[in-house]
């Protein structure tokens, strides 16, 4: 059965005393609310449920005693656009409102008075028998936006995106959201709503698009805000400047205002119609400098996962943040959206700018690294197609069918429909590739990458992806540590399970084969060499200049083997880490080697950690090159072991054995899968570039623990030379007179 995950509630707090107390007297303010610590976006003072939404608690107002639609039938209780006067459509102004009679005029103040309200606090409706909250920026583009299909539906997907949306707003932290969309999400209509929005309610302001190229920017500039503009109420629209349709910047002059009775008597002086609003909306060509040195109360980024080079969407977002604050102060926020292009084709700098805008990642200033928060909604919520009349999806496959948001009836779930879609493209790799990036499940479908730009089978890497993505609950891999017993060095090497811990395992040993060493002549032997070994890629500096540095990675492998309690050429140990001191890192190795008993084979080039295994007496533990004989083997490689990554020799070979494994053991193999569940290696062997091979850890210590296990295949063989035997003996020709020796 499916269960979602875009979401929890929280309603705990809500019996706490002091909660009740400050509800009462509506004292919560919209914004970040550092004691609950959830970012509060009720504008009434009041709190109800909390949403945690990837990682972001947003506080939404409290139930009200009255709401829309309480009075109707379960089945009846839908979103529905709420009325508007017939008259009130052929008033273009608030100049031709003036005009009419005052009788006429008090019909519509009430009216008008709600909508303001719906604006800027949102909306309570009943939803299938449950009370349902909308936001401000919601109900507008519910019901006064114009899309390419009419007016948009109501959908549960969206209702979470607009509180998460409205959180970033409130959060004084955040610069804005980083969405990671499917297509046909709505999110270019949502944005022009926004901007529209928020365009018409504020003075002084500017507004700003940009999106893969120019020429986007412009047709969403065009397509979407003008008619959205244009199709405001008057009361809504403040007066506009220049062309009504105009192609580069819209202007606005008199802002909209609540209309009542005092304002309606109101009358604008010359003086304030040549000052105006002074707000503007416009579009720029995209570059790494677009809005560079400009002020942005709000910055739309559409498709800002395609930006191909020389464009950069990385070093654009680091000029245009500096648009959207004042020294420290963040002034204006950053709507940005899209689904992402293969990794070389901008999808690269997308993902590293959705990754580092993780609200659960945050710098001291409580700051993500991109000032963003990122957001994903799986592909299920919004499929077109799959949305039931109360904005539900329908997840799965019923006996019954159920009434669409359309009037249609839907017969089938969105998770087949999907899963049928995913089978009928197996044979096509790029093609499947590019269906999971466009509608994806999951944020590791979005970043999908071509087949044609990986060294490996993607395919098969992709397939053992999504069936690990399966088995998470399951418990495959178990995170941990390993630490000497009662902290005493070189004794014996215990496992200790826990969620900060280094290391990923899928396979323990029984307690016969773990610790086991053999002692010869004074050094210590792997117990279980020929069940398995490790391969590692190690480092040698602890720190570098601001922290970076790549990781060290460690991998353990078993080999085809006759004993049963060891799984036959399994992947059991992944570390990917790089603590505070080499030491550590090295420590970390030894452990491991002495818990499981086999053997490791590391580079050579930095030989830090292979003098820690001789100082320590394990040089028995540190295989030698298998390529090469004991004898043609140089000093430093007798005395520490190892292998060098300078010859092209190896590093085709250690490329090949990667592919090799891959072929035989990952992905589906017909009757099951393959029995290698760690993503972290998966993703980078699918990314891996053989003239890149430094910034590939996983890759490299994995590729060595595979060669480690087929050393055999390694293993020079000298030429054989065939010498004839001499016995002495001579032919002669027996033609002639004479015989003669044949030479």
């Amino acid at each position: 059965m499916y269960k979602q995950t875009l979401y929890k509630i929280h309603t705990d707090h809500l019996s706490d005393k002091k909660i009740k107390k400050d509800n009462k007297y509506k004292k919560f303010n919209y914004g970040y609310n550092e004691e609950l610590d959830c970012v509060i976006i009720s504008k009434d003072g009041t709190l109800g449920d909390i949403y945690e939404i990837q990682g972001l608690k947003v506080g939404i107002p409290k139930t009200p005693n009255k709401i829309d639609g309480e009075d109707l039938k379960k089945e009846d209780q839908v979103f529905k656009q709420i009325s508007k006067p017939a008259s009130l459509s052929k008033i273009k102004n608030l100049i031709d409102f003036k005009e009419y009679a005052e009788d006429i005029k008090e019909q519509y103040y009430g009216y008008i008075e709600s909508e303001f309200n719906h604006r800027s606090n949102g909306y309570w409706f009943m939803c299938n028998n449950e009370p349902c909250y909308i936001t401000g920026s919601h109900y507008i583009y519910l019901n006064w936006t114009k899309i390419d299909v009419g007016s948009p539906d109501f959908r549960q997907a969206n209702r979470i995106f607009y509180y998460f949306w409205e959180a970033c707003k409130a959060d004084r932290r955040s610069y804005g959201m980083c969405y990671l969309k499917n297509r046909r999400s709505g999110f270019s209509f949502m944005a022009s709503s926004e901007t529209v929005n928020l365009a018409t309610i504020s003075k002084d302001s500017r507004f700003g698009i940009l999106s893969k190229t120019g020429a986007d920017a412009k047709k969403m500039f065009t397509d979407k805000v003008v008619p959205i503009s244009i199709n405001y109420p008057f009361f809504f629209k403040p007066i506009q400047d220049g062309m009504e349709r105009p192609k580069t910047e819209l202007s606005y002059k008199i802002p909209s205002r609540r209309l009542t009775r005092n304002a309606i008597k109101e009358t604008y002086s010359q003086e304030e119609f040549r000052q105006g609003l002074d707000t503007t909306i416009d579009w720029k060509n995209t570059g790494d400098n677009s809005y560079d040195g400009e002020k942005l109360q709000l910055l739309v980024h559409d498709e800002s996962g395609k930006w191909e080079r020389p464009d950069n969407i990385l070093n654009n977002w680091r000029v245009t943040k500096t648009c959207l604050r004042l020294g420290a102060k963040i002034v204006g926020k950053c709507m940005m959206g899209s689904t992402s292009n293969a990794i070389e084709k901008g999808g690269d700098n997308f993902k590293k700018l959705y990754y580092n805008s993780d609200v659960t990642n945050r710098n001291r200033n409580g700051q993500t690294a991109s000032g963003l928060y990122s957001l994903f909604i799986p592909m299920e919520w919004g499929y077109e197609g799959f949305i039931d009349k109360f904005g539900y999806p329908v997840f799965e496959s019923t006996s019954e069918p159920v009434e669409g948001i359309d009037g249609e009836q839907i017969f089938n779930g969105v998770i087949d429909h999907w899963n049928n879609e995913v089978d009928g493209l197996k044979n096509d790799s790029d093609a499947l590739n590019e269906y999971y990036r466009q509608f994806p499940r999951s944020e590791k479908h979005a970043f999908r990458d071509e087949t044609i730009n990986s060294l490996f089978n993607l395919t098969k890497i992709y397939e053992q992806i999504d069936y690990n993505e399966e088995m998470t609950l399951k418990g495959y891999v178990t995170r941990g540590s390993f630490s000497w017993k009662n902290g005493i060095k070189d004794t014996e090497v215990v496992w200790s399970p826990n969620k900060t811990g280094r290391f990923n395992l899928s396979w323990i040993p029984p307690v016969s084969l773990q610790n086991n060493i053999i002692i010869k002549n004074g050094i210590k032997y792997p117990g279980n060499d020929g069940l398995g070994s490790f391969g590692c890629d190690s480092y040698d500096i602890s720190g570098t200049v601001g922290g970076g540095g790549s990781n060290g990675a460690l991998h353990g492998l078993t080999t085809w083997s006759m004993v049963s309690d060891v799984p036959n050429s399994k992947f059991f140990l992944e570390y990917i880490a790089r603590p505070q001191t080499a030491e550590i890192f090295f420590e970390d190795v030894l452990m491991a080697c002495i818990f499981y008993g086999m053997p490791i084979l590391a580079e050579n080039n930095k030989p830090r950690l292979l003098y820690h295994f001789k100082r320590r007496g394990y040089r028995g533990f540190s295989m030698n090159r298998p390529d090469k004989t004991k004898i043609k083997l140089s000093k430093t490689e007798l005395e520490l072991g190892g292998i060098p990554n300078s010859s092209e020799d190896i590093r085709q070979a250690h490329a090949a054995a990667i592919e090799t494994y891959i072929e035989s053991h990952v992905g589906n193999l017909g009757e099951s899968h393959g029995n290698m569940y760690f993503q972290r290696t998966l993703e980078d062997w699918a990314r891996f570039d053989i003239s890149k091979r430094t910034a590939h850890d996983a890759s490299i210590s994995s590729g060595l623990a595979i060669m480690a296990c087929q050393k055999h295949l390694y293993r020079p063989v000298g030429e054989r030379k065939i010498k004839k035997l001499d016995f002495g003996l001579s032919k002669y020709t027996n033609s002639g007179l004479r015989s003669q020796i044949i030479k």
